[in-house]
C-alpha cells in the first residue's frame, strides 16, 4: 500500500515511460494528418486522435498498480465529469491521494511534429472538493520527443526534498542524472521573456500588455537591436520547464482575465489553461523558481478540469521585482484585477 506520497514515484514515473513510448511509437506509424484528427470536442479543450493513446493507457496503469491497495481519485480531462474514483467500488471520501494528470500537454505541436509534449502529474492528499494546486506534494513530468528527436528529459519534486532529473536516449536506452538550474539573471534584457498568446481572440490586448511590460522593465527598443526575446511554446509544461532549466526568464499565462472584456465585445474567451496545465509547478518552486496567480499570490485553483488558471512564473527574486510591479500596473489600468 502506498501510505506515503514517495511510494507513488515509481509507479508514476513507469506509466509517463509507457505513456512516452506508446506516443512516440504511434507518431512514427501514423501520419500528421492521422495524429491531428478530431477525435472529441471536450467542453475545456480539443481531444485530438494521439491523445487517445494516453488515455488508455492511464486509467488501467491506476487501477492494476495503485488503486488495488490504496483508492485514488484520479482527474483528468476525457474522464467523464472529470474524475473517478479508482476502484470503482471505493467511495472518494475514502480514497487517500488526489491525483491530476495531462497525458499529453502539449498537443498541439507534437502531432504537427513541431515540438516535444510533457506528461504531467501531480498527487496531492485527498481534502475532497477543497483539494488544490497548493496541496501537490508530488509532481513528475516526462518529454515525449519528437520523432527526429533521441533525448527525453525527466524531471520530479517531492514536496521539501528538492529536485530530480534525468535525460533518457532512446536509441540506447541510457539515463544520465540531469542537473537543472532557474536562469541568476538580474533581468530580461537578453533573455527570453512573453506573455503567453498562442490563440486567436484578445491577442491584442496580451500583445499590448507585453510590450508595455518589456519597455517599463528595458525601455525603448533600440533602432537594429532586440531588448528581449520570445518563445510562445504552446505547453504549459514546457514552459515550466523551460523555466526550471534556465532557458526562459519570465513566462505568463493571463489568458481567464480576459473573459470579461471580450464578452464585452461580443467574444468568447476559447482555450485557457487549466489545473492539470500546471499540476507540476512544484517543482519549478522546488528549483527556485517563483510561481504565482495575477495578484501574486501562490497557485490555488481546484483540482478539477473545468478550472481556469492565470500565472505567471519569474526565474528568480531579481527577476520578480523588475516584471511584477509593471505586470500589476498593466492589468489594474485595463481593469483584469
Amino acid at each position: 500500500m502506498a501510505h506515503l506520497i514517495e511510494d507513488l514515484l515509481t509507479p508514476i514515473r513507469t506509466l509517463h515511460e509507457q505513456i512516452r513510448d506508446a506516443v512516440v511509437t504511434a507518431c512514427e506509424a501514423a501520419s500528421i494528418d492521422d495524429m491531428a484528427r478530431i477525435a472529441q470536442e471536450a467542453e475545456g479543450d480539443t481531444i485530438y486522435a494521439v491523445d487517445r493513446i494516453s488515455e488508455a493507457l492511464l486509467i488501467d496503469f491506476f487501477s492494476r498498480e495503485i488503486a488495488g491497495s490504496t483508492p485514488v481519485v484520479l482527474i483528468a480531462e476525457g474522464l467523464e465529469g472529470g474524475q473517478i474514483t479508482l476502484p470503482a467500488s471505493a467511495p472518494a471520501s475514502e480514497a487517500k491521494w488526489r491525483v491530476i494528470v495531462d497525458p499529453i500537454d502539449g498537443t498541439r505541436g507534437l502531432m504537427y511534429q513541431k515540438r516535444s509534449a510533457w506528461i504531467l502529474t501531480g498527487v496531492a492528499p485527498n481534502l475532497g472538493p477543497d483539494t488544490n494546486l497548493s496541496h501537490i506534494q508530488l509532481a513528475v513530468q516526462t518529454e515525449i520527443p519528437l520523432i527526429k528527436q533521441h533525448l527525453s528529459d525527466s524531471v520530479w519534486a517531492v514536496a521539501g526534498q528538492g529536485v530530480q532529473a534525468e535525460r533518457f536516449n532512446r536509441l540506447t536506452g541510457e539515463k544520465q542524472p540531469l542537473a537543472l538550474r532557474a536562469s541568476q539573471a538580474a533581468t530580461i534584457a537578453h533573455g527570453y521573456a512573453m506573455i503567453s498568446r498562442f490563440f486567436p481572440g484578445a491577442r491584442e490586448m496580451l500583445a499590448a500588455i507585453d510590450e508595455e511590460i518589456v519597455r517599463g522593465a528595458l525601455g525603448p527598443v533600440q533602432r537594429g537591436k532586440a531588448h528581449c526575446f520570445e518563445d510562445q511554446y504552446i505547453c504549459s509544461g514546457g514552459q515550466l520547464y523551460e523555466l526550471m532549466s534556465g532557458k526562459d526568464r519570465f513566462v505568463a499565462d493571463l489568458r481567464p482575465l480576459l473573459e470579461k472584456s471580450l464578452a464585452e465585445r461580443g467574444l468568447a474567451l476559447g482555450i485557457c489553461c487549466h489545473p492539470y496545465d500546471v499540476c507540476t509547478e512544484l517543482i519549478a518552486r522546488e528549483l527556485g523558481v517563483i510561481i504565482t496567480d495575477e495578484q501574486g499570490r501562490p497557485l490555488a485553483a481546484p483540482l478539477t478540469v473545468e478550472a481556469e488558471v492565470s500565472w505567471a512564473g519569474y526565474a528568480n527574486a531579481a527577476i520578480r521585482q523588475q516584471i511584477e510591479p509593471l505586470l500589476q500596473h498593466a492589468l489594474r489600468k485595463r481593469g483584469l484585477i
